[in-house]
């Protein structure tokens, strides 16, 4: 089986060089182990003041009567029991609508509250569909109502249509957005009425 170790003097000298390096990894991974459970202050560091618990990548998905309202995903998360939040990073979170269709959000930062499942959302928030996409700083989605609500101004592009805001509330369940505030439309000719 090892017959090639015989025909050369360098080859006798791999196998135990494999072996010093795998005992070696070992015996690494034994003492970081053991320097990490012997020092709980050292555990604990890696735990954000005043998170509960840490953590690094997370997954979530809310239901109601069964069918899939939003899925979330985070590069971190920082849980605090007594806030009854989850203060998430580098956040996407997929809508489910009701014609089978899916909304895409990403943010920098999102905060979940764990009592009623709203979330917050803030910092490069882009919300995209099959044909639009709104970009603002902030936005709230209230999950019993299903309404995400941009008290920011907001720009919408896509369609051959851009058109901005000041504020805006968009109903997952009707499929409708209401803006409000210094609205401006722009539609280019082929999709113009004229």
């Amino acid at each position: 089986m090892l017959t090639w170790l015989k025909k050369t003097p360098k080859a006798k000298l791999i196998l135990p060089a494999i072996i010093l390096v795998v005992i070696g990894t070992v015996v690494a991974v034994f003492i970081g182990y053991r320097r990490v459970s012997n020092t709980p202050a050292l555990l604990l560091s890696t735990i954000k003041t005043g998170a509960d618990l840490s953590i690094g990548k997370i997954r979530q998905t809310s239901t109601r009567n069964g069918k899939k309202q939003w899925s979330l995903e985070a590069s971190s998360a920082d849980y605090m029991e007594n806030e009854k939040k989850v203060v998430l990073q580098d956040l996407s979170v997929t809508f489910f609508l009701k014609n089978q269709d899916k909304a895409y959000l990403v943010a920098d930062r999102g905060v979940l509250q764990t009592d009623t499942n709203d979330i917050e959302f803030s910092g490069n928030v882009v919300i995209r569909n099959k044909g639009y996409r709104l970009q603002t700083d902030n936005l709230v989605y209230e999950n019993e109502k299903r309404i995400i609500i941009c008290k920011d101004p907001l720009r919408i592009t896509g369609n051959d249509t851009e058109l901005a805001a000041d504020s805006a509330s968009y109903d997952l369940n009707a499929g409708k957005i209401v803006m409000r505030g210094n609205v401006d439309a722009t539609i280019t000719a082929k999709s113009a009425f004229f």
